[in-house]
């Protein structure tokens, strides 16, 4: 157990110059000792021993200052070293890639051996410090805490970098400074999932008690897709519901927000279709027309980019502008502070359903009454401000994000491409100039005595390979300008023409599956078949050896050709939750 030492008296906490001055008296013979000591609020004891010390060293003919006070006989680093450590572990954390407590230790031994530092006996006989050492080293360095991680994906930290950002923010300026949009023609969309299993919130039990359980819907439910799209001043327009049914009825959303609507399909996510639908609802309440344009700020998922999306908006002059790949997270108003405040505020409406409802299930058809309710608590004009605030949206800010912002991208960080044939040329002739009359400086910084570095470096990743296997690279730019719109339609033609041939080539059913086919026709069969999540294609209709993977999240399955992932898949939906 870490012991922390109390101090019982305040002998060795006098600066040195009070000693001096005691000392002088006492040498002139002005004071005795005590006297001295008792003028000056010292120990007599100790000013006696300061007062032998100072003559052993001047009848030495030594010139040295004595010092006063305790001194750590077992300390193993220097403050100086605590300090350049401290400085790596916080380095550590900022890029993702800190410490426990346990690794701490075993680091704090590394590192004393690596120097050759005297180490306590428990050091060599667990190959790490003690708890001891940890304790005291973090009451030492104040700016260090121990804190809960946040699970963040590869993807999103290395994605979110200044050349990503700085490219949205280009486009960004661009079409505000070309079409004039105002605070209220920027709006923003996007997809988050409402679940019929709730976590419960947190509730008050006797003092001791080791688990405390709260009723849920199931084990495991059924996911609801909800659509928002809210804009710079602070408004939203209503909703739309995605439910997981093939066979959609507009009674569905009857107890809804007002305004809402809603469709079905086979996994209740957004697809090309749903996302049409929405784009004219969307549409019907914006207003928008080829001479009132309006910017909309959305992600790069299939479903939001298909051709005939495009087509919509660039008819009805909405202006689409993508984000970066995987920095929604940082840059999406929605997801900064709209959809946080609103999945709190579904999961105490669901525990108040819980109990107004004894005994009873939670169904998909309950959701919508569920989110009418937590909509108007959360989509505030002070939250969504806030969003696109703290994004530099709007008021327009590209320095809104720090040189912190962008540490976990540090691992992937690449060098500077290599210069253009001419630049190299010229590169070369002036180095073989200067190796003719004097070498070039160096370049490389001097490894300083004490580096943690030199027993455990940062994380670097190696050079990526290019390998895309087939899929398409998205950055952040204006879809509905012409190039990318007509990108996006080579892409769809080149894609309908493959699924054309592999139509035409594939034999026909079998007799035996007829009786499979007839269940497409009923609601119950939706929820036994399993459909891929990204092509809806289900699977009963898969080629013979074709795999699939699935999601560690929420168990469901896609084809792996179709996500290009062979383990630890997570689907589109989770990772944007």
């Amino acid at each position: 157990m870490p012991r922390t030492k109390v101090r019982r008296t305040e002998r060795g906490t006098k600066d040195v110059t009070v000693y001096e001055q005691a000392y002088e008296e006492v040498k002139n013979e002005t004071l005795s000792v005590r006297a001295a000591a008792k003028k000056y609020d010292l120990c007599h004891v100790s000013l006696g021993r300061f007062k032998k010390k100072k003559e052993d060293a001047l009848t030495r003919g030594e010139n040295t200052v004595v010092t006063m006070g305790y001194k750590a006989w077992n300390k193993v680093f220097s403050a100086d070293q605590e300090k350049i450590m401290a400085d790596y572990i916080v380095k550590a954390a900022e890029i993702y890639y800190g410490f426990c407590p346990k690794e701490i230790r075993r680091f704090a031994y590394e590192l004393a051996k690596k120097y050759n530092l005297t180490v306590p006996p428990q050091w060599e006989e667990n190959q790490m410090a003690t708890e001891d050492w940890f304790s005291r080293f973090m009451k030492r360095q104040p700016q260090l805490s121990l804190r809960c991680a946040q699970p963040t994906s590869l993807s999103r930290a290395t994605s979110f970098n200044e050349v990503n950002v700085n490219l949205f923010f280009d486009n960004l300026q661009r079409v505000i400074d070309k079409y004039k949009f105002e605070a209220k023609d920027i709006y923003n969309v996007d997809e988050t999932g409402i679940t019929t299993v709730q976590k419960p919130n947190r509730i008050v039990t006797k003092r001791g008690t080791r688990q405390v359980g709260a009723l849920t819907s199931a084990e495991r439910g059924n996911l609801v897709t909800v659509t928002c799209a809210v804009n710079a001043i602070g408004n939203f327009i209503p909703p739309m519901f995605l439910f997981p049914r093939l066979r959609y009825q507009e009674h569905f959303v009857r107890d809804g927000p007002t305004g809402s609507i809603g469709a079905g399909n086979a996994s209740g996510w957004m697809q090309e279709k749903e996302f049409v639908i929405f784009l004219e609802h969307f549409q019907r309440y914006v207003s928008s027309s080829t001479s009132h344009k309006i910017l909309l700020l959305l992600d790069n998922h299939s479903s939001h980019i298909s051709i005939q999306a495009l087509d919509f908006c660039y008819e009805n002059g909405i202006v689409v502008l993508s984000f970066p790949p995987h920095c929604s997270h940082k840059l999406q108003p929605l997801d900064r502070s709209v959809y946080g405040p609103l999945k709190k505020a579904v999961n105490a409406s669901c525990d108040a359903w819980m109990r107004s409802n004894p005994g009873k299930t939670m169904t998909i058809y309950n959701i919508p009454s569920i989110v009418a309710t937590s909509l108007p608590m959360a989509l505030t004009s002070n939250n969504i401000q806030a969003g696109f605030r703290c994004t530099g949206i709007f008021p327009y800010n590209r320095n809104i994000f720090t040189t912190l912002d962008y540490a976990p991208s540090y691992v992937t960080d690449r060098p500077t491409p290599l210069l253009d044939e001419s630049d190299k040329n010229e590169h070369n002739s002036n180095k073989s100039q200067n190796s003719d009359n004097q070498p070039l400086p160096s370049t490389s910084r001097s490894v300083p005595e004490f580096s943690p570095e030199t027993v455990r470096p940062l994380p670097k990743a190696p050079p990526r390979k290019n390998e895309n296997r087939g899929k398409k690279k998205r950055k952040s730019t204006v879809y509905t300008e012409t190039p990318e719109k007509e990108k996006i339609r080579e892409e769809y033609e080149e894609k309908k023409k493959k699924s054309v041939k592999k139509n035409f080539s594939d034999p026909k059913p079998k007799q035996a599956k007829r009786s499979h086919l007839k269940k497409d026709d009923e609601d119950s069969d939706d929820e036994d078949e399993c459909y891929c999540l990204v092509c809806v294609e289900p699977y009963r209709r898969s080629r013979p050896g074709e795999k699939w993977v699935q999601c560690v999240d929420c168990k469901n399955w896609s084809h792996e050709a179709c996500t290009n992932q062979e383990d630890l898949y997570v689907c589109q939906n989770c990772e944007s939750d």
